[in-house]
């Protein structure tokens, strides 16, 4: 059966929203993206407050309530008004789901929280998305996300190492929330296929930051010690961060000893010389034309020691290659088969500081070098020489 054949999960689920910026809307939007019908609530006038959220504007509706309402039918009422309710409360015994994320206690004053819908109707799930929780002694304190990424701690993990604290740019928490809630709200439809009964979804902010922080949470019970931050990568791994180049940044991740083992800095980390390692490694990465190249020497070689037939491309492209002052790479002389054994090609910038072949040679009499292992040999006496970068 074709895809567009198939019914979506979803299919014949009624949700009804009252929700505005992010996180609510954001949980409706992923039911709606499975089948989900969903009617979305909005005050007269003005709307969802995302509405005005811009620029950037398309058709005259900011670009982020665009992102996070799409598939849905909007209405707007006047929750002050009776006869208004009077028409919503007939969506809600039709409906499968409610959600909002309203200013906490403001449904309730209204008469629209979970006993009133759900006595209602009793298959009815309530899902509620809170700033600090439906419990404890911040349950009515009203928030956005900045300030709870501040609140839980996200701000002391997130910047460079020497400057302030930051906010994580993107929504992490409205976002996460919304997937939260989303989840609960498929996992209750599961538990009433088998019951019969709606039930109470409850999820916030902060206690999706404090899922976001379990990691470091866990390392700090572990030592006591506040976590570091680091600008592009992880302190407690290396090497998994970004390295300058002359030509941007290039990203390396190498989580696990067998990802590294063909670099040639390998030995100087397994010995915890990481240190030492890092300078070489940007040597070695002097524009990300030659990590490329670097790195298709290692898979051939690699592919060698293992036996196999054929390699594959890195997953990221080469950038385009410049000839133009001949300044990124210089090509390698074509040599005379008695010679292809010795070193053939050093880094062509005239401001590189990388030792001269023969200085190299000297740290690889004990194993033979050809043109392909060259670099290797002078990243290793860099390394073993603390030969500064």
């Amino acid at each position: 059966m074709a895809d567009n054949d198939m019914a979506q999960p979803l299919a014949g689920i009624r949700v009804v929203e009252i929700g505005q910026n992010i996180a609510g809307p954001y949980a409706s939007e992923i039911l709606s993206s499975l089948g989900a019908e969903v009617i979305k609530i909005e005050r007269p006038g003005t709307g969802d407050d995302a509405r005005g959220w811009g620029p950037p504007f398309w058709r005259g509706t900011a670009t982020t309530f665009q992102a996070m309402n799409h598939g849905k039918k909007s209405i707007a009422l006047d929750l002050r008004n009776a006869c208004h309710v009077q028409w919503l409360h007939g969506r809600v015994v039709e409906a499968d789901v409610f959600i909002q994320n309203m200013r906490p206690g403001s449904l309730q004053a209204l008469g629209l929280g979970p006993g009133e819908l759900c006595a209602l109707n009793p298959r009815l799930i309530y899902c509620s998305l809170w700033a600090f929780g439906h419990k404890g002694p911040m349950q009515m304190a009203p928030g956005y996300e900045p300030m709870v990424q501040a609140f839980a701690g996200i701000f002391s993990i997130n910047g460079p190492e020497t400057g302030p604290p930051a906010r994580v740019g993107m929504q992490v928490l409205d976002l996460g929330t919304g997937m939260w809630a989303a989840l609960g709200c498929m996992a209750a439809l599961l538990r009433r296929a088998s019951t019969g009964q709606g039930c109470v979804v409850d999820t916030s902010l902060f206690e999706t930051a404090l899922t976001w922080l379990q990691v470091m949470m866990a390392g700090f019970q572990a030592t006591g010690k506040q976590p570091q931050r680091h600008r592009s990568g992880n302190p407690n791994v290396v090497v998994f961060q970004a390295l300058s180049t002359k030509d941007g940044e290039l990203v390396v991740a190498a989580a696990n000893d067998r990802l590294f083992a063909s670099s040639p800095v390998w030995r100087a980390v397994r010995n915890g010389r990481a240190t030492r390692a890092l300078p070489a490694i940007r040597c070695a990465c002097s524009t990300r034309t030659i990590c490329w190249r670097n790195c298709k020497q290692s898979s051939r070689r690699a592919v060698r020691r293992t036996g196999q037939t054929h390699w594959s491309k890195p997953a990221f492209p080469a950038p385009p290659f410049t000839t133009s002052g001949r300044s990124w790479i210089s090509r390698r002389p074509r040599r005379s088969a008695s010679s292809r054994t010795s070193p053939g090609w050093t880094c062509a910038s005239s401001d590189c500081r990388c030792p001269s072949t023969a200085r190299a040679r000297q740290c690889a009499t004990a194993r033979p070098t050809s043109a392909s292992t060259t670099r290797t040999w002078e990243l290793r006496w860099r390394i073993n020489h603390q030969q500064p970068s």
